[in-house]
């Protein structure tokens, strides 16, 4: 027989697997945009103006409307993909009423193809579709943990938190003295997103060595456009 206790997750009130992941990437990618946008855009001002007002003035207006964008964004992208998980689990309650000695096939095949003998499924299908047909199934055909299906307001929140956090650093070192502040906010700026291309790549068991060197060099470029454009505009406007 199996384990029933293997398919089942108590979750107790707790926040599901898959819901800390989705806001932990909403987290790291909110963060490394904020640093990225953010610091490209006060770099630009600061080149242009030595003055900390407009330099101020713009990175809260960054900051604000990329926090608001970032957690609008993600609140969209999960709740279509909380809609699709809802309308496949939908679909298999309907199948579970319509075709229940299909359904029940189907378990017993897929219990097979994942290593047990036919009278060994054909049990297990029976037990497990006694106990709860719609979660077994939801389970082992899509993936979804009905205890866990994607939250878009704990990602949206996590993105413009995230964002907000990462937005503050260079906003904030960009108001240092001149010449100093530059030096010091490019300094912060590829520190900060060595750290976040180390986690993103840790949360997705990717190369964290490669991770960090693109994210670092696409912030560096960033910055580097931005100031050379800042510089060009100061000298002309």
């Amino acid at each position: 027989m199996v384990d029933l206790a293997n398919v089942r997750h108590e979750h107790s009130g707790s926040e599901g697997l898959s819901n800390r992941l989705n806001w932990l990437r909403a987290g790291v990618l909110g963060a490394n945009d904020g640093i990225v946008s953010v610091a490209g855009i006060v770099m630009g001002v600061a080149a242009a103006s030595d003055e900390r007002s407009p330099i101020l003035i713009a990175g809260i207006a960054a900051l604000v409307a990329g926090a608001l964008s970032m957690a609008a964004g993600e609140y969209v992208s999960v709740s279509t993909q909380r809609d699709a998980e809802l309308a496949l689990v939908e679909a298999e309650r309907r199948d579970l009423k319509r075709m229940p000695e299909e359904e029940l096939q189907d378990l017993t095949q897929m219990l097979q193809d994942r290593g047990m003998t036919p009278e060994t499924a054909e049990a297990a299908a029976q037990e497990l579709t006694e106990w709860n047909a719609l979660r077994v199934h939801s389970y082992l055909e899509f993936g979804i943990d009905l205890d866990d299906v994607t939250n878009p307001w704990s990602a949206a929140f996590a993105s413009m938190v995230a964002f907000t956090t990462g937005a503050l650093l260079p906003m904030l070192t960009i108001l240092l003295p001149s010449p100093e502040r530059f030096y010091v906010t490019v300094g912060a700026v590829l520190i900060a997103l060595a750290l976040t291309g180390f986690t993103s790549a840790k949360l997705g068991f990717a190369n964290t060595r490669r991770a960090m060197i693109r994210n670092v060099l696409g912030g560096a470029f960033a910055m580097g456009v931005t100031y050379l454009i800042g510089s060009l505009l100061g000298t002309q406007v």
